[in-house]
């Protein structure tokens, strides 16, 4: 009898484990008739940022839109130069981009794949106006140097905590240390919606009443608008589920990292292969367990575990100075480009088994043992 296929994230048992409270909160919504930026929205915003320790979280439709809105409201414009990673999803820069201002790439610490904060200095010209680091694959970025740039130069930060909510740095929550912090609630995330959902947390009393405008088409009162804004609102049905699973949310971070320590004790002495790092000043929440693959050898693993059934994806295989829409500008950033060719993320998921950790751990050992 051949094995069961082993997803890279398994959301069913997810909703199964939770379906009596996310039935009965779907349907009081139902029920109320309110179903855009109601009671849960409100109550959602108020959990988040207690949980966070921030003055203020703003409701929005997606992740992308927290980025592009935080973006607005740091005051970035056409020609502006911002500093972040080539090494994440396209919306990072994108949300640059959509005010015809310049990302800036700065290379990754092969370690963590995270900015590598000792070459940011050398990157700021008189138009750098921001720093968006990325919280890559659930591990921190090195909030202090980067911070203490920012003031140095005076410059804002936008934390792009997309794939990393509930870690921290330093014992603080990520999303809460520099100007503002852009979240994504996209399904697979730790905190996933049942669609698109996303937030903007801040601290700022001007950045916050920025984003509430904007997500409004830019105004304070219905029909009398300030600014040109957009259509950002956030549906109670995708509130009243995140409420939900944001009552487990530590526990299941809890459960990500156990599963990544036991990932680490099966997969460490296996040659070929580096497992994921961990810094000592960070809180990991292993939105992602990204090994490497040595040697060209990263795209016939990933299809002989395929062949094996293990689902496995590589986050990303193009760093985004490679991309059509980039690539003009010639940048040379190594440690991005090695790692767009050897990442590659396992299953990984707070419900997974140790059964299902061994599958995979059993494939892995004896493909490399033929490699």
């Amino acid at each position: 009898m051949s094995q069961v296929r082993v997803p890279l994230l398994d959301l069913q048992a997810e909703i199964e484990y939770l379906w009596d409270e996310l039935n009965d909160a779907i349907q009081q919504v139902l029920r109320s008739g309110i179903f855009i930026m109601g009671p849960n929205v409100k109550a959602l915003e108020q959990e988040i940022a207690a949980y966070l320790g921030v003055r203020h979280a703003v409701a929005l439709n997606s992740g992308t839109d927290a980025l592009i809105l935080g973006v607005h409201a740091l005051g970035i414009r056409p020609g502006d130069e911002v500093i972040t990673t080539p090494f994440t999803f396209f919306a990072t820069a994108e949300a640059v981009s959509h005010f015809h201002a310049i990302p800036v790439f700065v290379d990754i610490d092969p370690r963590t794949y995270n900015l590598d904060v000792g070459q940011i200095r050398a990157k700021i010209t008189p138009r750098t106006k921001a720093i968006i680091p990325v919280h890559l694959y659930g591990h921190a970025a090195d909030m202090d140097p980067i911070m203490e740039i920012a003031r140095e130069y005076g410059l804002k930060v936008l934390e792009d905590v997309a794939q990393a909510f509930g870690g921290a740095y330093k014992g603080r929550k990520l999303g809460s240390i520099g100007d503002a912090g852009a979240l994504s609630f996209f399904p697979s995330k730790n905190l996933g919606a049942f669609g698109d959902a996303g937030m903007l947390v801040t601290n700022d009393d001007e950045i916050a009443e920025t984003v509430r405008m904007l997500r409004v088409h830019g105004a304070r009162k219905k029909y009398y608008n300030e600014r040109v804004g957009v259509n950002s609102r956030l549906d109670e049905i995708q509130a009243a589920v995140l409420r939900v699973k944001l009552r487990y949310l530590d526990e299941w971070n809890a459960r990500r990292r156990a599963t990544a320590a036991y990932y680490n004790q099966l997969l460490s002495e296996v040659p070929g292969i580096t497992i994921p790092y961990e810094a000592p000043y960070v809180y990991h929440v292993y939105h992602q367990y990204t090994i490497r693959v040595h040697n060209g050898q990263r795209d016939r693993f990933q299809m002989l575990l395929k062949e094996a059934g293990v689902d496995t994806f590589v986050y990303y295989p193009v760093p985004l100075h490679r991309l059509p829409v980039y690539e003009h500008r010639g940048d040379c950033l190594p440690e991005a480009e090695r790692a767009s060719r050897d990442v590659l993320s396992l299953p990984m998921g707070p419900l997974m088994n140790l059964e299902t950790q061994q599958q995979v751990a059993d494939k892995i050992r004896a493909l490399m043992e033929y490699a």
